[in-house]
Formats: structure tokens, sequence, C-alpha cells
């Protein structure tokens, strides 16, 4: 009697589940997963060894996207019943959905085992065969370095399992490794928002946060991970780089601070070989360095230095503004005009500003005749020193020393010989080389015929014959042949007026 019981119990829980069944059907049917889903599980309660029921939870758990339940459900059924080719079909379908080809290929070849034509089960084993090929890829590339085929491997992967929360979380990170930070941020957190403890995508994190130069934050996510996952090895590796910039970059700067200067351009080299895809540090160190390389006198390796800094960050105020200095001091006007342009685009401020108009009057300087240069001296030259700068460059371009020469030589000569003149006229006044070092003709409009206003002969025999106005006295006495001896000028009248000098 007893047993008549069980049967009639046993044989009832069959019927109200294979009713729940057909009713939770016609729910999917109806694409209402959720309702369905409640009545694949009270069914599965009242017969749990039916492996088409949990093929039936299966499938819409995959149309909820929940493919670990779904998984779970799939290999459920194909424990219960080894024949159920539709049970190994899903489960292959679930592990490719998570991100695991090689899995889910095993599985599509156990179904296609139990039915070798079946196209569907073909076609998602060659899909998932993709797939592989291009995860492999991707892994290739990153270990390689190459990040940005990395990301295009990936993005391969994820048109066919966009759900994969490691597909995507390897995505994020090549993003990070190629300053796109935003939308690896964005990854990470959409993936921590339905697993909190991921450390692979808290790993992101950190990684955006140390190459967007936010180091101090970054060690502390690093620390997280690696408290969440001790065998982190990426974690590992990046917090370990971190530390040692941060101690290159400030034993730099204290040697700096100290005035050693060979020391310090050697720290911060060492520094810059530790990480170069950390592109917004090396940016300041690569600065840090050309200001190394101004204090030493190398104006050229400073100028490479910016040119590295910037290439790194292209928005990098400072970068540019050493640079612009460099330039200067190199009498490279337009390129510091470039500079201070951008400078002043970057951060609008009444001093970058002012800096913009500066570099206007140095390349107007510069594209004026330059005094000092005709003469052979520098700006700080003396009274004395201008003398004899002028008597030794306006004996050696005199015309009448040059009258065996061709014509045009005579012409070239003749034209130096004026500009000799010129020349020490403006800086010979203490007034005129004033208003010509500062600018200030350009900015009234005036330079080269104004300044130019007085003849060159007459500067030559007021020069060397006495006569200077205001009764000034040269004090040179007689000529200056190359030999070092004496010689006496002859003074005949010049064909133009003033004076020829016969040597």
């Amino acid at each position: 009697m007893a047993c008549n019981v069980v049967d009639l119990c046993h044989k009832f829980n069959r019927l109200n589940a294979e009713n729940l069944k057909n009713s939770g059907n016609e729910l999917y049917k109806q694409k209402k997963y959720m309702e369905a889903l409640e009545l694949y599980s009270e069914a599965i309660r009242l017969l749990p060894s039916c492996a088409a029921y949990y093929g039936n939870r299966s499938a819409t758990y995959m149309m909820l996207q929940k493919y670990s339940d779904a998984l779970a459900d799939a290999q459920q059924s194909t424990s219960i019943d080894k024949e159920f080719t539709k049970g190994y079909h899903r489960e292959g379908k679930c592990l490719l959905a998570l991100g695991k080809p090689l899995a889910a290929i095993q599985c599509f070849e156990k179904s296609l085992v139990i039915q070798p034509e079946n196209k569907t089960f073909l076609s998602d084993k060659l899909l998932a065969e993709k797939v592989k090929k291009s995860e492999d890829e991707a892994n290739r590339h990153h270990s390689a370095g190459d990040f940005r085929r990395a990301l295009y491997c990936i993005k391969q992967c994820l048109k066919e399992a966009p759900n994969a929360a490691n597909y995507k979380l390897f995505k994020a990170e090549c993003l990070a490794y190629t300053s796109q930070y935003e939308e690896a941020l964005e990854i990470s957190n959409s993936v921590l928002a339905f697993d909190k403890r991921n450390a692979d995508a808290i790993f992101v994190r950190a990684l955006c946060l140390y190459y967007d130069d936010n180091i101090d934050k970054a060690q502390q996510h690093f620390k997280h991970v690696l408290k969440m996952n001790p065998d982190h090895e990426k974690a590992r590796e990046t917090f370990k780089k971190s530390k040692c910039l941060i101690q290159k970059k400030e034993e730099g700067n204290t040697a700096f601070k100290a005035g050693e200067f060979q020391h310090a351009h050697r720290l911060y080299s060492e520094a810059l070989s530790i990480d170069p895809l950390n592109k917004l540090t090396n940016a300041k160190l690569y600065n840090n360095r050309a200001t190394v390389n101004t204090k030493l006198g190398n104006l050229d390796a400073t100028v490479e230095d910016c040119n590295s800094a910037i290439a790194l960050d292209e928005k990098y105020v400072k970068a540019f503004a050493r640079r612009a200095a460099a330039y200067t001091s190199l009498e490279k006007y337009e390129e510091a005009l470039r500079d201070y342009e951008a400078v002043l685009k970057l951060d609008p401020t009444p001093q970058n500003k002012q800096a913009v108009s500066t570099a206007k009057l140095e390349l107007k300087k510069s594209q004026r005749k330059d005094y000092y240069k005709i003469l052979g001296v520098d700006k700080h030259v003396s009274d004395d020193q201008l003398k004899k700068a002028y008597r030794k460059r306006a004996m050696i371009h005199h015309p009448d020393r040059h009258s065996n020469d061709t014509p045009e030589k005579q012409k070239e000569e003749e034209r130096v010989f004026k500009d000799v003149g010129e020349a020490y006229s403006v800086l010979s006044d203490p007034k005129k080389r004033a208003r010509y070092d500062t600018g200030a003709d350009l900015e009234e409009g005036g330079l080269g015929s104004g300044f130019g206003d007085m003849d060159a002969n007459n500067i030559f025999q007021m020069f060397f014959g006495g006569g200077a106005p205001g009764g000034a006295d040269f004090g040179f006495g007689g000529g200056f042949d190359d030999c070092g001896g004496r010689t006496h000028f002859q003074q005949r009248p010049h064909q133009r007026g003033g004076f020829h000098f016969q040597f």
C-alpha cells in the first residue's frame, strides 16, 4: 500500500512538473523570461532528475544574459543525461559568452559526436574557433607591448561575446595603456557594478590612475588588488614600477635643489627608463631634465628634452615655455614666438600675453642688422673694446684696401664698410645703443636708415684723423698694419666726398 502511495505521488509530481514546464514554454515564447524561470524552477523542484527541465531553465537564463547560472544548469543537464546534445550545445554557448572559447569548442565537439550532421553545432564550433584565434592574437600583441593591435583583436572577440567580463577588462587594460582612460574606467566600473570584488577591474582603475599621473592614489589601489589576490602579477609589477619611479624622481629633485646638476641629470635619465608607457610622468621627467640641461649650458639638449615632453603631453605648458626660453637663448626667435603663442593659447594669462609681445619684438630685432655681430663683439662690450673692434673692422673693409679687387668684391666690401660705420655710430652713442638694445626704435617705426644717418667715411675720418664731434679724442694715434708696425695715412679727397686713405 505504501508503495502505491509513493508511486501516486511520483506520478503526480511528474504530471505537475510537466504542466509547469509546458506553461513555462508558453511564457518563454512570449519572452516573459522571469515568469518562465519561476515555472521551470518549480518543475525542477518537483522532478530534479529531468535533464530537459534544467535545459529549459538554462535557455531562459541565457536570454536574461545570466550566463553563469545558465552554464550551471546546462552542466547539470548533461550530468543527468550524457546523451543530452542540447545540454552540451548550451554549455558551449554559455562558455563562449563568458569568454572561454577553448572550453566552448570542447563542448561543441561533444554535441557533434552525438549529432555529427548538425549544422548549428558545427557553425557554433567554427565561431568559437574564430574567437579563440582572435583571443590568441590579442594575447600575443599584448605580450609584445603592441596594445593598439591587441585592442583591435579583443574587439573582434567582443563582437561574439559582448558580455564577457574578461574580454571587457582586457579591452579596458589596453585602453589604459593607450591613454584612453575615460573609456577604460567606464568599462571597469560597469564590471564592478556586478562584481565588487573583481580584482582585474580594480587593477584597471589603478592603471588609469597611475598613467594619469595620480601615482599616490594608484598605489592604494594596487595594494587593494594584492590584498584581494596576492598572486596578481600585473598589479605587483606595476606597483613596483610606480615605487621606483617616484623614488628616482624625488632623488633627482633633491640633487637638483642641491646644485648637483650632473647627478640630477643621471637620476632623471634612470627614472625615464623605468616605465616608457607612463607618458605624463615621463613628460615631467623630460622637462626636469631639460631644466638641468639649461643649468649645464646645453641648450640643444634642453630643446630635445622639451620636444620629448611635448610629444608625450601636447598640452604641457611648462615644456613649451622652457623650450621657448631655450630657443630665445639660441637666437631662434621664430621658433620661440611659436612656443610662446602655444603657451598663451593653453594658458591665456596677462603674463603669457606679455611674453608673446616680447617674443614678437625679439623676432623683429633679429631681422634687422645685428650691429654687435657686424663688429664681432658681444652685447656687454665696453667702450674701449668697441673702439678696438671698429678700428679693426674698418681697416679690413675700407674700400681703398680693395681697389684692385673685382667690381663685385669692391661693392661687397663697400657695403660691409658702411655697415661697420653704421654699427659703430649707433653702439658708440649711449642713447642710440639703449634704444637699439631695447628695440624702442622698432616700436617707434625707426631702424636701418633712421640709425644709419652718418656717412661711413666721415666716421672713419673722425676716428683716424681726429675732429670727432664734440672734440672727442679716440686716442689711437696712427694707423695699424698687418705686421704690427705703424702706418701713416695719406689723406686725399674722396671721390664721393670725405677722404680716401692710401695704405
